[in-house]
């Protein structure tokens, strides 16, 4: 097969300017879950000083509360907010052993909801984890050429997995079209179409606590805010997040960039068209977890406004970001590897260094949104 090797690029100057409205926070319950604590940020100098910049930091995803991916925190939320809902709890103060014994107190054993999901990897897993936490059972579909460890690591979670031979984005569909009727069916989707906005905004109100965590790590290195975030995106949900955070008014304004798969860049060839645009994702990407074709409805419009950077990343470009990182001591899969490979591609011109006002005191935060036990190198 063909693979197709072209470096999308997007820029928007007037991105820092825009302001959105200050998102849910999810902060206290994550604090609730067992074993909470925020991940790590590593200064890493010697990119620093390949990238020609005052510092370099990595937020590093790889055991976010026992799983080797950010995901949990969209999941989790997402999960207690649908069922505080169908319950008619208040979220407010909920906990999942609060929401575990009301389940089991007063939901009959044939009433028991399913959480349901289509996935291409971290977030299956995370919904499967849920569903354990809370004794429910998960119905988990994925997509055709997923990794031997992303459905390993789904399977030991316990959930029911439902293989297919279909792209992602028509999975996203078989598995919304399998809840329709099921009573006890609850869809937990990361990504949005109309009609179904709720659950995916909980999930991007769950992501939020990442960045929140950047800022306080921050302060604690007596650094005054990154000039610059980078972003491994798929359908746009985390980016979502990213945009909503840094966009609140208060907080800093960074350059935004997004770095997605050459061969799966819907988020860029969007921005470039000004218009949500789907892609074809039948070609395999090492970034398995962001070969996605369609942007999520619910985050277009803010990825559209907040965003000042989008690019593309080759698949040997991934690749050697890995080892690279790897070689620093860092647990980074071939997804959260692209915010590297990204920052490459986009320093890598003088005109881009420029459109995105970087210099040698400049700060990059790059966003690492797995470990390798996530998605190993194939």
């Amino acid at each position: 097969m063909l693979i197709p090797q072209t470096t999308f690029w997007y820029s928007n100057p007037t991105s820092r300017s825009w302001r959105t409205a200050a998102p849910e926070s999810a902060l206290a319950f994550h604090r609730s879950l067992d074993g909470y604590t925020p991940t790590p940020l590593a200064d890493l100098p010697s990119l620093a000083d390949e990238l020609g910049v005052g510092r370099v930091l990595l937020k590093d995803e790889s055991n976010r509360l026992g799983l080797p991916a950010f995901k949990i925190l969209g999941a989790s939320w997402a999960v207690c907010r649908a069922l505080c809902q169908r319950y008619n709890l208040d979220p407010d103060g909920m906990t999942v052993p609060r929401l575990k014994d009301f389940i089991r107190s007063n939901v009959g054993v044939t009433d028991m909801p399913v959480l349901v999901t289509a996935t291409d990897g971290n977030h299956g897993r995370a919904i499967s984890r849920m569903a354990a936490l809370l004794g429910l059972s998960a119905r988990i579909y994925v997509p055709a050429g997923l990794s031997s460890s992303a459905i390993n690591g789904i399977r030991s979670e316990g959930a029911d997995l439902v293989e297919t031979d279909n792209i992602y984005d028509d999975v996203v569909t078989l598995a919304a079209e399998s809840t329709h009727g099921e009573a006890r069916d609850v869809l937990i989707q990361d990504t949005a179409w109309e009609g179904y906005m709720e659950v995916p905004q909980w999930i991007v109100d769950g992501y939020g606590t990442l960045f929140g965590e950047i800022d306080d790590a921050l302060r604690e290195l007596h650094v005054a805010g990154p000039d610059l975030v980078v972003c491994p995106v798929g359908v746009g949900s985390l980016a979502h997040a990213l945009v909503e955070h840094y966009r609140t008014p208060g907080n800093a304004a960074p350059v935004l960039l997004s770095a997605e798969p050459d061969t799966a860049a819907c988020i860029a060839q969007s921005l470039q068209a000004g218009k949500p645009v789907v892609v074809d994702t039948s070609f395999p990407s090492i970034m398995s977890g962001l070969n996605c074709g369609t942007p999520s409805e619910l985050g277009w419009p803010a990825l559209l406004a907040g965003i000042d950077a989008a690019v593309s990343v080759s698949e040997a470009d991934c690749r050697q970001a890995v080892l690279d990182l790897q070689s620093l001591g860092q647990d980074v899969g071939p997804c959260g590897a692209a915010s590297l490979a990204g920052v490459r591609a986009a320093l890598s011109s003088p005109e881009r260094r420029q459109q995105m006002g970087l210099n040698e005191t400049s700060v990059i935060v790059l966003v690492s949104t797995e470990g390798l036990a996530a998605n190993p190198l194939r």
